[in-house]
């Protein structure tokens, strides 16, 4: 069996939750025997056969092929249209080469696949992942609302013309069902088994230490967490670490928080989270977070916004499942998290690494992946 996977990037040549699923669906879809097209992007040391991401094993049955995304300037929709470009030149090798038995398009990536396509060419059966679709979220801003109106109709187009749609699952199922009459196929995201502690023990330490884990942007809700954070700082103990691209002229002047910046080494992320406890996601939209997961295995009660394919996650049972945009829900979640006693802690911490376990490692999630598409 081939598959012909599209994305706009592999990690970690290129970030993000997308570049990522695409990474470990390439890899575990090898690891299953499955030949894998894998059609990306990325800076210049991408432009390779031999992609260091992967085992020699593993690139026995992936073959790269790397496509320049296109630049047209920085103007109003530039976006948009230089991913309609980068689609084109992907169907333009795409129609080159033996056909694959399916299509697994990343977000924007099968566009002009999806329009040809529908023409009458003769293609495999096209699936198209858009993980959070964010732009049928809410949006944090006035200026973000304008940024999802012009993907929202392109986005819209493709759920309606392609032959069957992926989704994560919770919320973003019901989003997409709205949008188009064609099958979905529920398949959520995995993680690597290395991730899994055995059982979280009692740290018994008297200092409850969160960590936040992403970028500067707006619909990460960073924003109302670090206020959250200021105003708490003055009448309760804890600690705050935050991973990621922060702006130094963004970042809090607290003693109890501290900025570690990107960190891009797996190893270093995994010892942070391992002195953690809990994980703040407070986020306006997002599809099903990786960083949950990985949070989640480290053996941390997770504290998010019920948004996406959240819920799926983080439950009573596992953490703080809060309204989105709520400043006051965030802080009250905060403060329950610091005031939590050590065993209802404990306890919540164990059971995200059994749900996990039991659901979301990639080496059930592939075969789930495999057995749906062969089944078409």
């Amino acid at each position: 069996m081939k598959i012909a996977l599209l994305t706009d990037g592999i990690y970690p040549y290129v970030v993000g939750g997308m570049q990522k699923h695409s990474y470990y669906l390439a890899k575990y879809l090898a690891q299953n025997g499955v030949y894998v097209d894998l059609y990306h992007t990325g800076p210049t040391e991408a432009n390779t056969t031999k992609l260091d991401c992967f085992t020699e094993e593993e690139l026995a049955f992936i073959n790269p092929i790397y496509i320049p995304f296109p630049s047209v300037g920085n103007f109003l929709g530039h976006y948009v249209l230089e991913s309609y470009l980068y689609s084109a030149d992907i169907y333009h090798l795409l129609k080159k080469r033996e056909l694959a038995n399916f299509i697994y398009a990343q977000g924007f990536t099968g566009w002009k696949t999806i329009i040809e396509k529908k023409k009458g060419a003769n293609l495999p059966h096209v699936g198209v992942n858009f993980h959070g679709v964010e732009m049928f979220q809410q949006a944090p801003s006035f200026i973000v609302k304008l940024q999802y109106l012009l993907l929202s109709a392109p986005v819209a187009f493709l759920l309606k013309n392609t032959d069957f749609v992926f989704s994560l699952g919770g919320k973003l199922t019901g989003i997409q069902m709205a949008l188009t009459s064609k099958k979905i196929l529920e398949i959520p995201i995995g993680i690597e088994t290395h991730w899994l502690k055995q059982s979280q023990q009692a740290k018994n330490e008297t200092v409850r230490k969160f960590v936040f884990v992403g970028r500067f942007e707006r619909r990460k809700g960073i924003e109302e967490l670090q206020e959250a954070v200021k105003n708490l700082s003055e009448k309760h103990t804890f600690t705050f670490y935050f991973i990621g691209p922060i702006p130094k002229e963004k970042q809090l002047k607290n003693k109890k928080v501290n900025y570690l910046g990107l960190i891009k080494n797996e190893q270093e992320i995994k010892r942070v989270l391992n002195s953690c406890d809990v994980l703040v996601c407070p986020s306006y939209s997002e599809g099903m977070p990786t960083v949950i997961l990985e949070a989640m295995a480290s053996g941390l009660a997770v504290i998010a916004t019920d948004v996406g394919a959240v819920s799926l996650l983080v439950q009573e049972e596992t953490g703080w499942l809060i309204p989105v945009a709520n400043k006051q829900a965030l802080e009250q979640a905060i403060v329950e998290a610091i005031n939590c006693n050590e065993t209802d802690l404990e306890s919540k911490k164990n059971n995200a690494i059994k749900l996990v376990k039991n659901r979301y490692t990639w080496d059930s999630i592939v075969k789930e992946t495999i057995e749906k598409v062969v089944n078409l």
